[in-house]
């Protein structure tokens, strides 16, 4: 809804605040959604360790659609050289 200004007006911030709490509850879109948005600074600083852990939690969530887009964001970003093994 923030994150695209449906219904309301596009607010990064709030977008950010409300995908992290999907995230942190085991929501893979939205764990996929936080990394994109630690990666291209939206609504936060600039974090590519916290992109690469929420892309890696996003792609072994075991959901289809996820696990490809994650893979992909991972590939064409490197995020490999930013993440910690686990």
């Amino acid at each position: 809804m923030y994150y695209y200004g449906e219904g309301t007006l596009k607010d990064d911030k709030q977008a950010f605040y409300w995908c992290q709490k999907s995230a942190e509850q085991g929501f893979a879109d939205a764990q996929y959604n936080l990394g994109r948005m630690y990666y291209l600074r939206q609504g936060t600083s600039k974090d590519f360790k916290q992109a690469a852990y929420w892309i890696r939690k996003a792609y072994n969530s075991g959901d289809e659609g996820v696990v490809k887009r994650a893979k992909e964001f991972w590939e064409e970003h490197e995020l490999w050289r930013y993440s910690e093994a686990e």
